[in-house]
C-alpha cells in the first residue's frame, strides 16, 4: 500500500479545490481536486477548457506516486467545481443562503423540541434524532432516512417550515 492510500480521509479532504499535479504510474496528471473516494483513495480532477467545457480525469489510488499542490482554490472556483455535476435545472445557493437555510432549520428544529447533531468537516449535516440527516439545501428532498415514517414525518414537517421552503 502506497503512502497516498494510508492517508485519512481529513487529509484528503485538504486537497479538494486545489490544483495539484498528481505523478502516478510514471505519468503526470494536472487538476483541480473535485474530491478523492474514501474508500480506494481515487483522485478525480478536473481541468477547465476554453468556452467553459471541463475535462474531468480519475487518478486510481493504488497508482499514485505522489501529490503536489500547485495552486489553493478559493471559493468561486468551489462554485464551480461543485457546478460541474449539478442536475441540469437544479437551483444553487450562495454560502450566505445555505447558511439562512441551516439556521433556519437549526432554529425550527430547537424551537419544537427535536433533538438533532452537527456532522461533517464544516458540519454542514444535520442529524435528526439519529435517526435521519438533513444536506444542504435543507429542503425536505434532502432529508435521509432508513425509517420510512421518521423521514415522511419530518419532511412533511421541514415542508410546513417557510424558512426551508425552495424558492420557485
Amino acid at each position: 500500500m502506497n503512502e497516498w492510500c494510508r492517508k485519512k480521509p481529513l487529509e484528503w479532504q485538504g486537497y479538494v479545490n486545489k490544483e495539484v499535479k498528481v505523478t502516478a504510474a510514471k505519468q503526470e496528471y494536472q487538476g483541480w481536486v473535485f474530491t478523492v473516494d474514501p474508500v480506494s483513495a481515487n483522485i478525480v480532477l478536473v481541468n477547465f477548457k476554453d468556452g467553459g467545457k471541463a475535462s474531468i480525469v480519475a487518478v486510481m489510488g493504488h497508482a499514485v506516486e505522489a501529490v503536489d499542490v500547485l495552486r489553493e482554490g478559493d471559493s468561486s472556483m468551489a462554485d464551480q467545481l461543485t457546478s460541474l455535476f449539478m442536475p441540469a435545472g437544479a437551483q444553487s445557493y450562495s454560502r450566505e443562503e445555505l447558511k439562512n437555510r441551516k439556521n433556519s432549520l437549526r432554529d425550527w428544529l430547537e424551537k419544537n423540541r427535536i433533538p438533532f447533531t452537527e456532522l461533517g468537516a464544516q458540519q454542514e449535516t444535520l442529524c435528526v434524532a439519529g435517526v435521519l440527516t438533513v444536506t444542504p439545501p435543507y429542503g425536505p428532498e434532502d432529508c435521509s432516512s432508513s425509517n420510512e415514517i421518521i423521514l415522511s414525518r419530518v419532511q412533511s414537517l421541514i415542508q410546513s417550515n417557510p424558512g426551508c421552503q425552495q424558492d420557485q
